[in-house]
């Protein structure tokens, strides 16, 4: 699992542009529509704050694979319990605000690909990847598939003389995580859907089913969710900074660039520091970032990992001097990006080997450890939007999977 989140981040092809050779970086891409369409697709029927988060969370792709070892290797917390402890963990708060959404986290993980195109795009085209998710809610509305149920609310609204669809969590203190199949709720697509798990399930239960709330009050301290969309003009996402995460992050962090969530005008940036190596989708993005492109050689992208090293060190001897120590990093998320499981390294990150075989979302096959990188090397150039789908359906985190508990 580990080779092959680390081999699909960092290699020159994508979901987004299968076209790209793997030795070149392209100044600039404009995806289309149609692509942007299928990208959003698993998400574009989250409540509001849950899908500003997770659009935040996915520009952060190797902190996500961190995030997801963290948990497994703290499976034995309870939600209140393992939403304390992450905090400690030197990641961006959106990714630490993941860890009582495990089934999300997994998703996202095991098609790490698509995570990694989806927040490449968010970065490029964030105003286009908004627009999207709202032709998408529309287009599921007007089918009658979208409505008003006991776990959301669905409301039509003007903002900014824009017609928005707007899904909002039916009680404020606790968020149902949407599970459905695109093909159910859209039907054939131009480009082919990201390729998640069978909807089989889905499709018998319905075309979008919930699993067990989770109550956001105790996850998040009172403060309430920390990202949400700003439909209307540029599509910003807002920050709340009494979010828990948030808060704590502002007050225990030390930013070199002030880039800090929620500063200035209180909308989302991104923060570079938190990208720990990982390859932008294009040249544009990563002069702005002052990071590598996909495509670039190894050694331009050891040096923006170098550079990203440098950065989070400053960062952490600021916060030991200052008392503000971090008393639990766990292997996944040390500074130095060290698993201490003698794990494969890209950047100045390291994603340990104990997480042993797993399904291969994307082909369907086991991706073990042996013979990762052989298999791998064989699927260089290939489409995972175009691989092999079984039903073609996404398990968007609810029901068995999601949700964060069991399929009612």
């Amino acid at each position: 699992m580990a080779i092959l989140c680390v081999a699909l981040i960092a290699s020159g092809d994508s979901v987004l542009f299968p076209q790209e050779a793997a030795s070149t970086s392209v100044e600039s891409l404009k995806i289309p529509n149609e692509q942007l369409d299928s990208l959003v697709a698993p998400i574009a029927l989250y409540p509001d704050p849950l899908l500003s988060q997770t659009l935040v969370a996915s520009t952060y792709p190797l902190e996500i694979v961190q995030l997801q070892q963290w948990i497994e290797k703290h499976s034995n917390l309870k939600p209140k319990e393992m939403s304390e402890a992450v905090k400690t963990q030197p990641w961006d708060p959106s990714i630490q605000a993941m860890a009582v959404f495990p089934d999300i986290v997994k998703n996202m993980t095991e098609n790490i690909r698509w995570t990694s195109d989806l927040g490449n795009a968010f970065l490029a085209q964030q105003n286009d990847v908004m627009n999207a998710v709202q032709r998408m809610r529309t287009k599921a509305k007007d089918a009658g598939q979208l409505k008003s149920t006991p776990q959301q609310t669905v409301e039509t609204k003007v903002v900014e003389s824009k017609t928005i669809v707007v899904i909002e969590p039916s009680s404020p203190e606790v968020v149902y995580v949407p599970s459905y199949d695109p093909m159910a709720v859209w039907g054939a697509p131009v480009y082919p859907y990201p390729p998640y798990y069978s909807a089989g399930a889905y499709a018998a239960a319905g075309v979008i089913s919930f699993g067990v709330g989770m109550a956001i009050g105790a996850a998040w301290g009172g403060g309430g969710w920390g990202w949400n969309a700003g439909w209307g003009g540029n599509n910003n996402i807002n920050i709340n900074n009494n979010n828990n995460y948030i808060n704590h992050y502002n007050k225990t962090h030390v930013d070199r660039s002030g880039n800090r969530p929620g500063a200035g005008n209180g909308q989302w940036k991104h923060n570079a520091e938190h990208r720990g190596g990982a390859p932008y989708g294009d040249r544009k993005t990563a002069q702005q970032f002052g990071g590598s492109a996909r495509g670039d050689s190894s050694a331009a992208r050891q040096s923006a990992a170098r550079q990203n090293l440098g950065s989070r060190q400053t960062g952490a001897a600021d916060r030991m001097a200052g008392g503000g120590g971090l008393s639990d990093r766990g292997s996944a998320g040390r500074t130095a990006g060290s698993s201490g499981m003698g794990g494969d390294r890209i950047g100045n990150r390291e994603t340990s080997r104990d997480s042993g075989q797993r399904g291969n979302a994307f082909s369907g096959a086991s991706s073990g450890m042996s013979g990762g990188a052989t298999r791998l090397s064989s699927q260089r150039g290939a489409s995972s939007m175009g691989g092999s789908r079984s039903g073609g359906g996404f398990r968007g985190g609810g029901g068995s999977r999601g949700g964060g508990g069991r399929r009612r």
